[in-house]
């Protein structure tokens, strides 16, 4: 047998093509089978349902008769097109497309299948049935990928999701598009098979080519670089506000900041996003795999990786938020998750969007339905909010004559239900007039900030080890709190004080103690003492505000 080897590399797989000059060796030739005799055979694909996937059995039955083609287990339109795709795609590489009554049943049949990921199996499931392909790698491949006219592979949403799945099923091989490989191989303990046309995979299945195994992919995301034209070294004075936002990024907790327009809310909370930890490999997988359910990840993106950053408009909806749909996509919320939700001016949100809020910043997930299908998104969050004290943008001041009554403020500030004010651990006061008592000094960078920011997660994470699903202070739960957050007498005084003078509820109660734990890990102090509470309860600014809430 005689054949020439021809290797292509492109930037990110170098794929192995073998070109057949030997007559030998040639698509074998189909034809109907006579009788009542009939061929099956089944390859695996999966259906993507949100962060997850479900393997589905693409069934191919050939027998005689007329020459018809039909599709069966709940298919979507897409996927119904696929046979003219499939048969060009055969044809254009030089196999023989089988002839006569074809029948292709995605099995389970009451799982929508949606993604035109279909093609591929069902192609290589019609080359199977017919003998042109013979292979013990396909009882241990699941195959997904859009065919072109020609036979190229393209590439699908969802490749993270199957990959899990895969491995979870027992398979050794995940078949895609050369596009997906790098999605693909982020999930250790499946092996990659990716191909840019359908003639390099028959070869492969066909023993004929081997599986090149230099991918070039990293063994986890790498980490986006920092914008460096933003940097709290730029804020001068707001020293209350900059150790507010500290708290927040070391511990995960909520945060809003109030002041009157132009003190400075926006320009810091577009800097919190610099002084941030990093993403653990964990949480990247997280985060990828959201981004993989909303068909928004890139190859770019794998390699780039960092905390997510969402800043919808005041005018989005309850769906754009929270996510939903037919196809039931993550909204904004869950692509948020393990990074920042920033809702600049937040009052100016419906109401009914804000409402929507309390669930999943109390549970740190969002379920969503369709029809007789749940989904259900991680939601974990650090929730940034920026806001005005009144309508008219201002504090009362009796002095002027301008400014809001008390009744105005309590109206505006009203648009926020206490139910979820009492989600919010910071409530941060910012002042226009404090770039007046700046003395010019020097102001802490941002990589400053963060270092401190870091070391306090590092602790966090030490203290966490039995419980992989809390990262941070802001997620601790009761059992938790009783084991981290042990508090000095004194701490104990001054806390049953501040419930008294503040009226704070159990949910505000819980909240500053998470906080004064966070405040006692920046100074590496092993108890939550007076002066860390003293400090989380200073960040309550509306609970102490009387006749406004």
């Amino acid at each position: 047998m005689n054949s020439t080897i021809q290797t292509k590399k492109s930037s990110s797989l170098s794929v192995t093509v073998v070109r057949n000059q030997s007559p030998d060796i040639q698509p074998l030739s189909t034809q109907g089978s006579s009788g009542s005799k009939s061929t099956i055979s089944v390859i695996y694909a999966a259906a993507v349902l949100g962060m997850e996937a479900e393997i589905v059995q693409v069934e191919t039955h050939l027998t005689s008769g007329m020459v018809r083609f039909f599709l069966v287990g709940l298919p979507s339109r897409a996927v119904a097109e696929s046979r003219d795709r499939v048969e060009a795609a055969i044809k254009s590489t030089g196999y023989a497309y089988p002839l006569g009554r074809i029948t292709v049943n995605l099995a389970p049949a009451n799982v929508y299948k949606e993604s035109n990921g279909y093609d591929l199996p069902i192609a290589i499931g019609l080359l199977a049935m017919s003998k042109q392909i013979s292979s013990e790698k396909l009882t241990s491949s699941l195959m997904m990928a859009e065919l072109s006219l020609d036979g190229r592979l393209r590439p699908v949403h969802g490749v993270l999701a199957m990959a899990f799945e895969a491995k979870k099923a027992g398979l050794s091989f995940l078949v895609v598009a050369r596009e997906n490989a790098h999605e693909a191989a982020l999930v250790p303990g499946i092996q990659v098979a990716a191909f840019g046309h359908l003639s390099e995979l028959i070869l492969w299945l066909n023993g004929i080519k081997e599986l090149d195994q230099n991918t070039g992919f990293g063994e986890h995301p790498g980490r986006q670089s920092r914008e460096d034209s933003l940097d709290f070294s730029q804020v001068k004075g707001h020293s209350l506000a900059k150790r507010g936002l500290e708290i927040s990024a070391a511990g995960g907790h909520n945060v809003v900041l109030i002041g009157p327009p132009g003190s400075g809310k926006t320009m810091m909370a577009r800097r919190f996003y610099s002084i941030l930890p990093p993403l653990t490999k964990q949480e990247a997988l997280e985060v990828l795999r959201v981004q993989s359910a909303a068909a928004l990840l890139r190859a770019e993106q794998i390699l780039n990786v960092d905390r997510p950053l969402r800043s919808p408009h005041h005018s989005a909806s309850r769906s754009q938020l929270l996510g939903g749909g037919r196809l039931l996509r993550p909204g904004e919320l869950s692509l948020a998750h393990n990074g920042i939700l920033l809702l600049d001016e937040w009052p100016e949100f419906s109401k009914n969007v804000l409402e929507s809020l309390r669930r999943p910043l109390e549970e740190g997930f969002v379920d969503l339905s369709w029809g007789n299908r749940t989904m259900r998104y991680p939601s974990k969050i650090t929730l940034l909010a920026t806001m005005n004290p009144s309508a008219k943008g201002t504090w009362y001041d009796p002095a002027r004559v301008e400014s809001p009554s008390l009744h105005e403020m309590k109206r505006y500030v009203s648009r926020i239900s206490g139910p979820l004010w009492d989600r919010i651990e910071l409530q941060i006061e910012v002042s226009s007039q404090e770039l007046s008592f700046w003395n010019g000094t020097t102001q802490e960078s941002s990589e400053d900030i963060a270092g401190r920011v870091a070391e306090a997660r590092n602790r966090m994470t030490h203290r966490f080890a039995h419980r992989p699903l809390i990262h941070t202070n802001a997620q601790m739960d009761a059992s938790e709190l009783d084991r981290s957050c042990t508090i000095s007498s004194g701490g104990e005084q001054l806390m049953k004080h501040a419930v008294e003078k503040l009226s704070l509820s159990t949910r505000a109660y819980v909240q500053i103690l998470r906080v004064s734990r966070t405040i006692a890990d920046l100074e590496g102090a092993p108890q939550v003492s007076a002066h860390h509470l003293a400090e989380a309860i200073q960040f309550r600014s509306l609970d102490r505000l009387k006749g406004v809430l």
